[in-house]
């Protein structure tokens, strides 16, 4: 009796590996289309094709579009958290340690602008919204992979609180601003424009360059950590 129970169970298991399998393969299509044409550029036909199936199949395995770019995003994140860990090893300094975090989220939004457009369309969206739209574990995988890099700059910042360095009343609320104001600061790098009025009435646009952006990051968010003593 045990033979046909061990036999289920295996093949159970490897119908699982099977669809986790073509789960990854359809990511890693979605992603690489992504980050040639744009996310606005990429339509489920593209990425079914890609992959050597068509639509119905993708949505066997994911709820949605939304759901799919959401777990495609979870990518992203999870290099990004990646170079955020690197870069800041051996920086015992706190300040130096969220200048190197800010950089590093600076240099990899530019390096892929489909992270900004994807991470920006989910925040769009109400709270409740995307309740709706992403099954649990996506929710799950999505959230992990969103603290995981707000992780480190919480810690930064907890660690400068800790010395008297910074003052910071809800690291985790400051570390969650940093992450949305950076996603607005990263699309205006990508437009490279500011706009400004010349003269009353009269506006211009002034060039705008990466580097300035990613100065101007850094220095806001080591002001709104180091913020003033009680």
């Amino acid at each position: 009796m045990t033979e046909p129970v061990a036999s289920g169970s295996k093949r159970r298991s490897t119908a699982a590996t099977r669809r986790r399998k073509r789960e990854q393969e359809i990511l890693d299509a979605t992603r690489a289309l992504f980050d040639a044409a744009g996310m606005r550029e990429v339509h489920i036909d593209e990425i079914a094709k890609a992959v050597g199936t068509n639509r119905a199949i993708i949505y066997r395995h994911f709820s949605g579009k939304d759901e799919l770019f959401a777990l495609t995003l979870v990518g992203y994140l999870d290099e990004l958290h990646g170079r955020m860990r690197s870069v800041s090893e051996g920086h015992e300094d706190p300040r130096e340690r969220l200048s190197a975090h800010v950089e590093a989220f600076v240099d990899f939004g530019i390096e892929y602008p489909a992270f900004v457009d994807c991470a920006q369309a989910l925040m769009r969206r109400p709270g409740p919204e995307l309740l709706e739209v992403l099954s649990e574990p996506a929710l799950f995988r999505l959230g992990r992979g969103i603290s995981g890099c707000l992780a480190l700059l919480t810690g930064a910042l907890d660690d400068g609180v800790a010395q008297g360095t910074f003052h910071v009343e809800d690291t985790n609320l400051l570390a969650n601003h940093m992450y949305a104001t950076g996603l607005g600061a990263l699309q205006l790098a990508r437009v490279g424009m500011l706009i400004k009025e010349l003269a009353p009435g009269i506006p211009t646009i002034a060039p705008l360059s990466t580097e300035q952006v990613r100065r101007y990051l850094v220095d806001t968010s080591l002001a709104l950590a180091i913020g003033t003593p009680d």
